[in-house]
């Protein structure tokens, strides 16, 4: 995947604990880190997106859809 540099303010204390994770091995350095942050950050919101569109959802109601189709589905299916 190829990758574009951009330039970020960042807060002092925030890049204070991002260098401390960079000296303790756990980044290879300051750009792995954010990257890292940003990618988890991003996830996290798209599975919140997920639940929270999946709150909408009417349990009874996707139930007797899923009912409806599989009944019909089962008419169609071989006899064993």
């Amino acid at each position: 995947m190829s990758q574009t540099k951009v330039a970020i303010t960042i807060e002092e204390g925030v890049l204070a604990r991002v260098d401390a994770l960079v000296r303790r091995k756990v980044f290879s350095n300051r750009s792995r880190a954010i990257q890292e942050a940003v990618q988890e950050k991003l996830e996290r919101l798209e599975r919140n997106r997920l639940a929270e569109e999946c709150a909408k959802l009417d349990p009874s109601f996707e139930k007797a859809m899923a009912d409806e189709g599989l009944s019909a589905e089962l008419a169609s299916w071989p006899k064993y």
